[in-house]
């Protein structure tokens, strides 16, 4: 983001810069390749961005230009340049001690240009324009001004695009042009910045477990990581930064580097950060057919046939049985002795219920015979002492199985007989004596 702030007033510009930084690695390209077993692999990473140009430009890769278009419309032309290191340039021989620049523009970010006197042949559209040729980087900023007879109203306002500046004739104008960002106002040691990673994923293996193989640094330094049957075999060329080619060169490709690879590009002085990803299959080598005088070809005197050169050989399949723990027996029989005890007690549940339920039938039955032989139903008897007598006077017709016990039911039921009691009884025998 660009900030533009004028006289009396502040209005927010935005810039959208060319190549924005990103603070995470953004796949760039994603490819699928495939080598034969033995081969020279080579998987292409080129970045032009990445080329180291700082002995050849020296402090002169951040430029700063000013450019003027009039209202009429045309090409524009350049006002001045602002280098890096200093060194300010003035095209037109009017504009020496009109137009100014601070000499730490660099240093703060302030681009701002100072017109002392503005003149009517200083209307027109105002561009800042900073490039930064070591990153390959371009931003751009418009302004616009109008030079007026008297003091202008509005000083400066925001049309939706840039801003408008009015400024009176013979006034001194300010057209403000701020960029504060690390790229242009840092002096890093670009070298230590620069840094291309290569990674491996094997089949299966996720991005965030990858394995590192190269670091490459601007500086010079290299560092190689992985399995040594591997580190042996890979190289990245010399004079990577200087060209911008990073390819890595697998050689001889084995089946057993099939996977996916991955070029990680970083410059954290530009704000580069790029990722290309290739995913790399290995396949085995064709068999080339035997010379004419070998045996297996036809012309061989032996009856014995050679191998088949067009049957390609099999990956070998070595299985390992590993014996099993006694804990781990132990925990097997465990749960086979659990289940067993579950489908017992399961059985016996159902069993006892079977059970129960057929003794509920038969005592029903029984219950229902017995009620059956009798003639009358006990349960019609009250049980009030009032209606006692009133049945005792019935003649109950009951089977006894004897008649002792039907002398002693009737006995029962049968009201006592009067007691007789002779009171002359006493008397006559007095008499008699």
């Amino acid at each position: 983001m660009i900030r533009c702030a004028a006289t009396g007033s502040a209005v927010l510009l935005h810039s959208g810069s060319s190549v924005p930084a990103a603070a995470g690695s953004s796949v760039v390209s994603e490819s699928a390749v495939s080598w034969a077993a033995g081969a020279r692999a080579v998987l292409r990473c080129q970045s032009p961005r990445m080329v180291w140009t700082q002995d050849r430009l020296h402090d002169r890769q951040r430029v700063l230009h000013w450019d003027l278009r009039g209202p009429g419309g045309g090409p524009a032309r350049r006002l001045l340049d602002l280098y890096s290191a200093g060194e300010q340039r003035v095209y037109e021989v009017r504009d020496r001690g009109r137009l100014e620049l601070s000499a730490s523009a660099f240093d703060d970010g302030n681009f701002s240009l100072l017109i002392r006197a503005v003149e009517e042949t200083d209307a027109g559209l105002y561009t800042c324009n900073l490039h930064h040729h070591y990153c390959h980087l371009y931003e751009s900023l418009a302004v616009r001004l109008e030079v007026t007879d008297g003091p202008p109203a509005t000083p400066a306002y925001w049309d939706g695009e840039k801003e408008v500046l009015a400024v009176a004739r013979g006034a001194p104008a300010l057209l403000t042009c701020v960029n504060r960002g690390h790229v242009w106002t840092d002096r890093h040691v670009e070298e230590a910045q620069q840094v291309v990673h290569w990674d491996r994923q094997p089949p299966g293996v996720p991005h965030d477990r990858a394995d590192r193989l190269l670091d490459l640094y601007g500086s010079g330094e290299r560092r190689a990581y992985g399995p040594l049957f591997l580190r042996d075999r890979v190289a990245v060329g010399a004079d990577a930064f200087e060209r911008g080619d990073f390819s890595l060169r697998i050689e001889p490709l084995e089946v057993a580097d099939e996977g996916t690879y991955s070029c990680h590009l970083h410059h954290h002085y530009c704000g580069l950060h790029e990722r290309r990803v290739f995913h790399l299959t290995v396949a085995e080598p064709h068999a080339e057919p035997p010379p004419r005088g070998s045996p297996g070809n036809g012309s061989s005197h032996s009856g014995a046939p050679g191998p088949d050169p067009t049957l390609a050989r099999g990956h070998n399949v070595i299985n390992v049985i590993v014996p099993e723990s006694r804990a781990h027996f132990f925990q097997q029989l465990g749960y086979v002795l659990a289940t067993l005890l579950l489908f017992i007690l399961l059985l016996v549940t159902v069993l006892l219920a079977a059970r129960r339920r057929r003794g509920g039938y038969e005592y029903s039955d029984q219950k229902s015979g017995n009620s059956k032989g009798k003639d009358v139903n006990l349960a019609e008897f009250a049980v009030a002492a009032g209606d006692q007598m009133l049945y005792g006077s019935e003649d109950i017709q009951l089977d006894y199985k004897n008649n002792i016990l039907k002398e002693r039911a009737e006995l029962a039921h049968s009201p006592l007989p009067a007691k007789y009691i002779d009171l002359d009884k006493g008397f006559r025998k007095e008499n008699c004596k």
